[in-house]
């Protein structure tokens, strides 16, 4: 059954042409109403009454959820064309966005890919940090709802209740989130309530407990990175009374089974952070700003428990042994693609993405009722993480019709990270990109509007397909062509690998550790190989090379070439002087023997020295029928036999 889109123009705030709406997006579309909210509410019931419904109205839809509630119908999903369309200083026809809704009404039907999560359970066991001034008042207002420990931080009276527990100590060093923080206490003296007169008993260090919920009245240092992703942490403001109150109710309802969204995905094969013990990649535990990311190895661990889904390390992964996955970065790239084929099918012109979170969503909303909204080209696309917008995701949007991307980031968002994406993608198309850090809606208005040149769109869109590193060079080569590499920013993922060809000796250390294959070798004659388009630029080669004979070049080349194996050194073979067969490289063959015939005292005499010239199995050959043998031993005893036991009782 096909689906139905109930339209409202909010009090004629907002031009709609249903039958126009039909005709571009193959759906039935409603009468248009003027105030589903008020006084059409009979209109809004009969059409929650009808399956298959998409309610355009963003604004109301915790109404209509309550009325579908009380018929006891399934709550309609919801489509918010108003504040992102129809609200608009262009929309003063409505062929004028006609274009832009038939692109925000294709998305609303694509089928996402749910999350994946794990449980996540707090008994309720809360531990109150801090001066007794303020921990034993926040601690009287949590007894009866949560179970709680004060660890009270300077010395104080014991409090004469006992409707939680005190402790004094300081407390060392907290690890874990909601649920399972594990904390370490020093000078730890507990209460003694037996007796008229409580006191506290020795102090020890060392003492160790487990609780779900941690509240930091400390004002202190935090006892996190980015302390405000931690979940579980509360740390407020201890001089403010309304921040603790505010914590206070946070905690209360820290109670209970909850959902954790598993946000990435991990592939330890493909990860390129360390080979036998020499450093490698270290892109996702530079950046992971809650210290979710640790080194196991060769590659990196992730703690579902800490990790705040940032998306940053899935961004910055130059093999993809880290994806993001909720929802996974397919879904995005289907989104992009879904926005600009809709809108260029409806007839539009020179698309411009605005890609924003939550933040950036209530900016926009703010900027269609109180200033000018957003322009009729613009397509806002809001994602859970501002962060999972990187490179690659800039040049499949700019590849597929959009003219221009531009990023607007929270208060969330990683600036640093979504600085260096967006100058790795304007360095392979450039003016793909920029990153917008407005905080105000009216100068969100006055950027947006701005009239200035832009790229001209794709002559033809596509629809790149595959991983990030595949996605960027098919769009790349949409954009540009193959003709010449394009140099990109230091640190970039992509690149060629420079030798020192008179330093290099191949000894083939390199190979041996690259952990994409970008670099092998020839098992029939001395060959470093190379084939640019699996570079990571890891730094594993550079860092293991013994001559130091290896540096790299920042770029992205598009040619054909990059997908092939090419040469980067190469010597003349040794031929063994006993049998013929090639081995070993020359030049190296010959050094060893001038440094070693007749100069060290194994190879003293010629046919020692002769060996270092012969190959594996003419050197043992050799070497066993040499005189004093290294294999040679004592002669092997007679094996005894029947005559001989007979012959020694017959001599009794």
């Amino acid at each position: 059954m096909s689906k139905r889109l109930i339209l409202c123009d909010c009090s004629g705030t907002q031009p709609l042409d249903p039958a126009a709406l039909s005709d571009l997006t193959g759906l039935d579309c409603s009468k248009v109403h003027s105030a589903l909210c008020t006084t059409e509410t009979d209109a809004a019931l009969q059409a929650l009454a009808q399956p298959d419904t998409i309610f355009c109205c963003g604004q109301e839809s915790r109404l209509f959820a309550e009325l579908a509630a009380e018929t006891g119908v399934e709550a309609p999903p919801f489509l918010d064309l108003r504040d992102r369309a129809g609200w608009s200083a262009d929309a003063a026809t409505p062929a004028a966005i006609l274009p832009k809704m038939s692109a925000l009404i294709a998305e609303s039907r694509m089928q996402g890919t749910a999350a994946k999560t794990v449980d996540v359970i707090s008994e309720g066991l809360c531990l109150i940090v801090g001066p007794a001034e303020i921990t034993l008042a926040a601690a009287e207002k949590l007894q009866d709802l949560l179970s709680v420990t004060v660890l009270l931080t300077e010395p104080a009276d014991p409090p004469l209740g006992r409707g939680f527990d005190t402790v004094q100590g300081r407390l060392r060093s907290a690890r874990g989130a909601l649920g399972n923080f594990e904390v370490t206490i020093d000078a730890l003296q507990q209460l003694d309530t037996t007796g008229r007169s409580w006191s506290w008993d020795s102090p020890r260090d060392g003492g160790r407990s487990s609780c779900d919920i941690l509240l930091d009245l400390r004002g202190e240092a935090p006892l996190f990175p980015a302390p405000e992703k931690r979940e579980g942490y509360l740390r407020p403001d201890p001089k403010s009374a309304s921040a603790v109150a505010d914590a206070i109710l946070t905690a209360s309802q820290l109670i209970g089974t909850f959902e954790k969204p598993l946000y990435v995905k991990t592939e330890p094969l493909l990860c390129a952070h360390s080979r036998a013990s020499q450093a490698g990649c270290n892109r996702c535990l530079d950046v992971c700003p809650t210290g979710a990311i640790t080194s196991a190895g060769d590659h990196v661990t992730i703690d579902p428990m800490i990790c705040a889904g940032c998306g940053s390390c899935a961004s910055l992964c130059p093999s993809g042994a880290i994806t993001y996955d909720a929802p996974p970065a397919s879904d995005l790239f289907r989104r992009v693609q879904t926005l600009a084929k809709a809108f260029l099918d409806a007839g539009g012109q020179a698309p411009r993405l605005l890609v924003v979170d939550a933040h950036g969503a209530e900016m926009i909303r703010l900027a269609a009722r109180f200033d000018r909204g957003l322009p009729a080209a613009v397509i806002p696309l809001e994602v859970e993480a501002l962060n999972t917008f990187g490179h690659a995701e800039i040049l499949a949007a700019r590849a597929a019709g959009f003219v221009e991307v531009t990023i607007l980031p929270g208060p969330r968002a990683d600036l640093s990270v979504q600085e260096q994406e967006v100058r790795l993608a304007n360095a392979i198309s450039p003016v793909a990109a920029e990153l917008l850090d407005i905080t105000d809606p009216e100068a969100l208005c006055d950027a947006l509007y701005q009239t200035r040149a832009r790229p001209a769109p794709v002559t033809t869109p596509q629809r790149p397909m595959g991983t990030r590193r595949q996605i960027t060079r098919q769009a790349a080569l949409a954009l540009n062509g193959p003709d010449v590499p394009l140099p990109l920013p230091e640190g970039a993922p992509y690149g060629a690998v420079l030798v020192d060809q008179d330093a290099c000796s191949l000894c083939l250390s390199c190979v041996s550790l690259c952990p994409s294959g970008a670099l092998g070798d020839n098992p029939d004659l001395p060959q470093l190989r190379f084939q640019e388009d699996a570079c990571l630029q890891c730094g594993l080669c550079a860092n293991i090379c013994p001559e130091d004979a290896i540096t790299y070049e920042p770029r992205l080349n598009l040619a054909a070439s990059a997908l092939d194996q090419v040469v980067l050194h190469e010597e003349e073979p040794f031929a063994c002087v006993e049998c013929g067969a090639l081995f070993g490289v020359k030049s190296t063959v010959e050094k060893i023997t001038e440094k070693l015939a007749g100069k060290h005292s194994m190879f003293a005499n010629a046919n020692a020295a002769r060996m270092i010239q012969m190959c594996d199995d003419c050197r043992v050959n050799a070497q066993f029928h040499q005189q004093n043998s290294p294999f040679a031993g004592a002669d092997r005893p007679r094996v005894r036999t029947t005559e001989d036991y007979l012959s020694k009782r017959r001599d009794h």
